[in-house]
């Protein structure tokens, strides 16, 4: 094997980095999007759901599609679409022209994280495959550590323009680092269209592809108007919604070292628990968010266990698809941004119908039916067995 440019796994990393940012940024700007095109923070909201409906809609089928496709020509496609969409919405004064370039980048989506993990495993030796996808995959927890909140704080402190000028460079930077380090990758053995859609006969997957929905649309709910919770009903300022997303995405990381651990232990156990714990953080934060001391502290409890609820919802999916793990990969994405898609909408009308409190018991609502598919699927078809889950910590 021929020595491969170590800054290649780094560029990878940074391009999931850019994507999480652009997707996820958007929710840490709701208000000055909303206050921008003179609408309200719900109907800003689908700024957020549109794009993960996009992806849950087209990603089996562009992941399918792009499966016979030079891997560095989808993975600078893909980075290009997310660097030009930053740049529009910088200058647009269009909220339907918005719209759309949410709509674009979506459908580069899938692709891009499909690919990014099968090169970083590709461009090392076998035994350290598992460590490259794990670094690339801390782009995520990066982009909810770092990018949600620089761009809430570029958008409190400079202007919303600015916060998009900022997703806009991370992405330029990963491709020009694509094009030049990466050498072409021509696919040499493709899985027919048949047997990676064969994993879609287990009943078992369906009912994990359910309680992955339920799991996101109950995370992503309450976690879509992160901001506006914090603004209105702990009565916080623009640069203490900041702090409080970066300490919500830092925290994640360690999340994702201890529910990893956990699901290395017993997956069906934590999978179960996990909604319970969920449950709990959603009703102290009913009953504790309106003091900003208890929900400051309440903040890093949170973020643990968002993470957690990232990680359970791959390794859950997973475990029924490993026999095509690129198409699992892409049903995970696209299940869960069905979930963040319906989440979003959800709590976006609880806004309108009630003020920003009870945004929770739409979470609420969401968690008991996750919690009960999964249940369901364990009494019914017993406890499931992985032969090796590839976990990001």
């Amino acid at each position: 094997m021929t020595k491969t440019n170590p800054l290649l796994i780094v560029i990878l990393t940074l391009g999931v980095f850019g994507i999480i940012t652009t997707e996820m940024g958007i929710i840490g700007v709701l208000p000055q999007v909303a206050q921008k095109f003179h609408i309200t923070t719900s109907a800003a909201g689908i700024l957020v759901s549109i794009f993960a409906l996009v992806v849950a809609l087209s990603g089996p089928f562009i992941t399918l599609l792009s499966s016979g496709i030079n891997r560095k020509f989808i993975l600078l496609i893909s980075v290009l679409m997310f660097a030009v969409s930053n740049v529009v919405y910088i200058f647009t004064m269009s909220f339907n022209v918005m719209v759309v370039f949410r709509i674009i980048p979506a459908l580069a989506h899938s692709a891009f994280f499909s690919v990014a993990l099968v090169v970083a495993a590709s461009l090392v030796s076998p035994e350290k495959s598992s460590q490259a996808v794990t670094k690339v995959f801390t782009g995520i927890t990066a982009g909810f550590a770092f990018g949600v909140p620089l761009t809430s704080y570029l958008a409190e402190r400079i202007s919303v323009e600015v916060a998009f000028m900022f997703g806009a460079i991370i992405s330029i930077i990963a491709f020009f680092g694509i094009l030049i380090w990466l050498p072409s990758m021509p696919v040499k053995e493709k899985m027919t269209y048949g047997q990676q859609l064969n994993v879609l006969r287990k009943p078992t997957l369906w009912l994990n592809i359910a309680s992955v929905i339920f799991l996101f649309a109950a995370m992503f709910s309450v976690y879509s108007y992160f901001a506006e919770y914090l603004r209105q009903v702990t009565q916080v300022n623009g640069s203490w919604i900041s702090i409080m997303l970066f300490v919500f995405g830092l925290v994640m990381i360690l999340g994702n070292f201890i529910f990893g651990a956990f699901l290395q232990k017993n997956i069906a156990l934590t999978t179960t628990l996990f909604p319970l714990i969920l449950l709990c953080i959603y009703m102290m934060l009913y009953f504790l968010g309106i003091h900003f001391i208890p929900m400051f502290v309440l903040i890093f409890l949170w973020g643990i266990v968002h993470a957690g609820g990232l990680i359970i919802g791959q390794s859950w999916l997973i475990i029924e698809s490993q026999s095509a793990p690129e198409f699992g990969n892409s049903l995970f994405i696209t299940f869960a941004n069905l979930g963040i898609t319906i989440g979003t909408t959800i709590g976006g009308w609880f806004l309108l119908q009630w003020d920003v409190r009870q945004l929770v018991w739409s979470g609420i609502g969401f968690t008991v039916l996750a919690f009960l598919l999964i249940i369901i699927r364990i009494k019914v078809y017993g406890k499931p067995v992985a032969q090796k889950l590839n976990l990001h910590p």
